[in-house]
Protein backbone atom coordinates (compact mmCIF):
# COMPACT_ATOMS: atom_id res chain seq x y z
CA UNK A 1 0.00 0.00 0.00
CA UNK A 2 2.80 2.44 0.90
CA UNK A 3 4.63 1.74 -2.39
CA UNK A 4 1.42 2.64 -4.24
CA UNK A 5 1.08 5.80 -2.15
CA UNK A 6 4.71 6.69 -2.94
CA UNK A 7 4.15 6.06 -6.66
CA UNK A 8 0.95 8.10 -6.96
CA UNK A 9 2.53 11.61 -7.16
CA UNK A 10 4.93 10.41 -9.87
CA UNK A 11 2.08 8.85 -11.83
CA UNK A 12 -0.04 12.01 -11.52
CA UNK A 13 2.95 14.13 -12.56
CA UNK A 14 3.48 11.93 -15.62
CA UNK A 15 -0.17 12.12 -16.70
CA UNK A 16 -0.33 15.90 -16.16
CA UNK A 17 2.98 16.34 -17.98
CA UNK A 18 1.79 14.32 -20.98
CA UNK A 19 -1.50 16.23 -21.12
CA UNK A 20 -0.42 19.78 -20.25
CA UNK A 21 3.38 20.02 -20.11
CA UNK A 22 6.12 20.30 -17.53
CA UNK A 23 4.77 23.28 -15.62
CA UNK A 24 1.30 21.85 -15.04
CA UNK A 25 2.96 18.52 -14.26
CA UNK A 26 5.19 20.23 -11.69
CA UNK A 27 2.21 21.94 -10.03
CA UNK A 28 0.33 18.62 -9.93
CA UNK A 29 3.40 16.92 -8.42
CA UNK A 30 3.60 19.56 -5.72
CA UNK A 31 -0.09 19.30 -4.81
CA UNK A 32 -0.07 15.48 -5.00
CA UNK A 33 2.98 15.31 -2.72
CA UNK A 34 1.37 17.62 -0.14
CA UNK A 35 -1.75 15.40 -0.20
CA UNK A 36 0.41 12.26 -0.04
CA UNK A 37 2.26 13.59 3.02
CA UNK A 38 -1.07 14.51 4.61
CA UNK A 39 -2.23 10.92 4.16
CA UNK A 40 1.05 9.55 5.51
CA UNK A 41 0.77 11.84 8.52
CA UNK A 42 -2.85 10.85 9.06
CA UNK A 43 -1.93 7.13 8.93
CA UNK A 44 1.33 7.22 10.92
CA UNK A 45 0.79 10.35 13.06
CA UNK A 46 4.26 11.52 11.96
CA UNK A 47 6.45 12.16 8.94
CA UNK A 48 9.87 10.57 8.68
CA UNK A 49 12.93 12.69 7.96
CA UNK A 50 12.87 11.26 4.43
CA UNK A 51 9.26 12.35 3.94
CA UNK A 52 10.05 15.85 5.21
CA UNK A 53 13.11 16.15 2.96
CA UNK A 54 11.18 14.91 -0.07
CA UNK A 55 8.33 17.32 0.58
CA UNK A 56 10.67 20.26 1.12
CA UNK A 57 12.69 19.54 -2.02
CA UNK A 58 9.62 19.06 -4.19
CA UNK A 59 8.10 22.30 -2.94
CA UNK A 60 11.33 24.30 -3.25
CA UNK A 61 12.43 22.91 -6.63
CA UNK A 62 8.85 22.93 -7.91
CA UNK A 63 8.39 26.56 -6.87
CA UNK A 64 11.68 27.50 -8.56
CA UNK A 65 10.59 25.65 -11.70
CA UNK A 66 7.29 27.49 -11.80
CA UNK A 67 8.53 30.93 -10.70
CA UNK A 68 11.54 31.01 -13.02
CA UNK A 69 9.83 29.01 -15.75
CA UNK A 70 12.89 26.73 -15.86
CA UNK A 71 12.33 22.97 -15.99
CA UNK A 72 15.89 22.20 -14.95
CA UNK A 73 15.03 22.66 -11.29
CA UNK A 74 12.39 19.93 -11.15
CA UNK A 75 14.53 17.64 -13.31
CA UNK A 76 17.51 17.92 -10.94
CA UNK A 77 15.49 17.54 -7.70
CA UNK A 78 15.88 13.72 -7.59
CA UNK A 79 19.64 14.01 -8.04
CA UNK A 80 19.87 16.45 -5.14
CA UNK A 81 17.63 14.26 -2.94
CA UNK A 82 19.49 11.02 -3.66
CA UNK A 83 22.89 12.68 -3.18
CA UNK A 84 21.78 14.17 0.13
CA UNK A 85 20.50 10.77 1.29
CA UNK A 86 23.76 9.06 0.33
CA UNK A 87 25.81 11.72 2.08
CA UNK A 88 23.68 11.62 5.24
CA UNK A 89 23.93 7.82 5.48
CA UNK A 90 27.65 7.77 4.69
CA UNK A 91 28.64 10.60 7.04
CA UNK A 92 26.57 9.10 9.85
CA UNK A 93 28.04 5.63 9.34
CA UNK A 94 31.69 6.48 8.74
CA UNK A 95 31.99 9.92 10.32
CA UNK A 96 29.85 9.57 13.42
CA UNK A 97 29.76 5.74 13.71
CA UNK A 98 25.94 5.89 13.75
CA UNK A 99 23.75 3.72 11.56
CA UNK A 100 20.66 5.71 10.56
CA UNK A 101 18.92 2.65 9.08
CA UNK A 102 19.30 0.80 12.37
CA UNK A 103 18.14 3.87 14.30
CA UNK A 104 15.07 4.23 12.07
CA UNK A 105 14.17 0.56 11.63
CA UNK A 106 15.88 -1.23 14.53
CA UNK A 107 12.70 -1.36 16.58
CA UNK A 108 10.93 -3.13 13.71
CA UNK A 109 13.71 -5.47 12.55
CA UNK A 110 16.10 -7.49 14.67
CA UNK A 111 19.28 -7.82 12.62
CA UNK A 112 22.97 -8.30 13.47
CA UNK A 113 25.06 -5.12 13.37
CA UNK A 114 27.04 -6.35 10.35
CA UNK A 115 23.83 -6.73 8.37
CA UNK A 116 22.77 -3.20 9.30
CA UNK A 117 26.15 -1.92 8.09
CA UNK A 118 25.88 -3.81 4.78
CA UNK A 119 22.32 -2.51 4.30
CA UNK A 120 23.48 1.04 4.87
CA UNK A 121 26.36 0.65 2.42
CA UNK A 122 23.93 -0.82 -0.12
CA UNK A 123 21.65 2.21 0.36
CA UNK A 124 24.57 4.62 -0.09
CA UNK A 125 25.56 2.90 -3.35
CA UNK A 126 21.94 2.74 -4.53
CA UNK A 127 21.35 6.44 -3.79
CA UNK A 128 24.55 7.44 -5.60
CA UNK A 129 23.52 5.28 -8.58
CA UNK A 130 20.06 6.86 -8.68
CA UNK A 131 21.54 10.37 -8.35
CA UNK A 132 23.95 9.68 -11.20
CA UNK A 133 21.41 8.11 -13.53
CA UNK A 134 18.86 10.88 -12.95
CA UNK A 135 21.56 13.51 -13.44
CA UNK A 136 22.65 11.85 -16.67
CA UNK A 137 19.10 11.67 -18.05
CA UNK A 138 18.31 15.24 -16.90
CA UNK A 139 21.49 16.61 -18.50
CA UNK A 140 21.64 14.72 -21.78
CA UNK A 141 18.07 13.82 -22.71
CA UNK A 142 14.93 15.75 -23.55
CA UNK A 143 12.37 16.63 -20.91
CA UNK A 144 10.04 14.09 -22.50
CA UNK A 145 12.66 11.34 -22.16
CA UNK A 146 13.32 12.43 -18.56
CA UNK A 147 9.58 12.27 -17.72
CA UNK A 148 9.37 8.79 -19.23
CA UNK A 149 12.42 7.79 -17.22
CA UNK A 150 10.77 9.10 -14.03
CA UNK A 151 7.78 6.83 -14.61
CA UNK A 152 9.49 3.70 -15.93
CA UNK A 153 12.59 4.26 -13.82
CA UNK A 154 10.41 3.52 -10.80
CA UNK A 155 11.40 -0.10 -11.47
CA UNK A 156 14.83 0.65 -9.93
CA UNK A 157 13.53 1.33 -6.41
CA UNK A 158 11.07 -1.57 -6.63
CA UNK A 159 13.80 -4.03 -7.60
CA UNK A 160 16.16 -2.62 -4.95
CA UNK A 161 13.57 -2.80 -2.17
CA UNK A 162 12.53 -6.33 -3.13
CA UNK A 163 16.19 -7.35 -3.15
CA UNK A 164 16.64 -5.76 0.27
CA UNK A 165 13.62 -7.71 1.51
CA UNK A 166 15.14 -11.02 0.40
CA UNK A 167 18.48 -10.09 1.98
CA UNK A 168 16.90 -9.01 5.27
CA UNK A 169 14.70 -12.12 5.42
CA UNK A 170 17.81 -14.33 5.41
CA UNK A 171 19.22 -12.50 8.42
CA UNK A 172 16.26 -11.86 10.65
CA UNK A 173 17.02 -13.07 14.15
CA UNK A 174 14.55 -15.60 15.48
CA UNK A 175 12.57 -13.86 18.20
CA UNK A 176 10.01 -16.59 18.78
CA UNK A 177 9.94 -18.48 22.04
CA UNK A 178 11.40 -21.99 21.87
CA UNK A 179 8.73 -24.64 21.75
CA UNK A 180 8.07 -26.45 25.00
CA UNK A 181 8.33 -30.10 23.98
CA UNK A 182 7.82 -31.39 27.52
CA UNK A 183 5.09 -34.04 27.55
CA UNK A 184 1.96 -33.10 29.56
CA UNK A 185 2.30 -33.99 33.22
CA UNK A 186 6.08 -34.47 33.02
CA UNK A 187 6.82 -31.28 34.93
CA UNK A 188 4.77 -32.28 37.95
CA UNK A 189 1.64 -30.44 36.95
Amino acid sequence: MKILLDFLPILLFFVAYKLQGIYVGTAVLMVATVIQMGIVYWLDKKLSAMHKATLALILVFGALTLALHDERFIKWKPTVLYTAMALALAVALWGYRRNFLKILLGSQLSLPDGVWTRLTIAWVIYCLFMAAINGYVAAFFSTDAWANFKLWGYAFPLVFIIGQGFYVARHLEDTTEPADNTPPGANGG
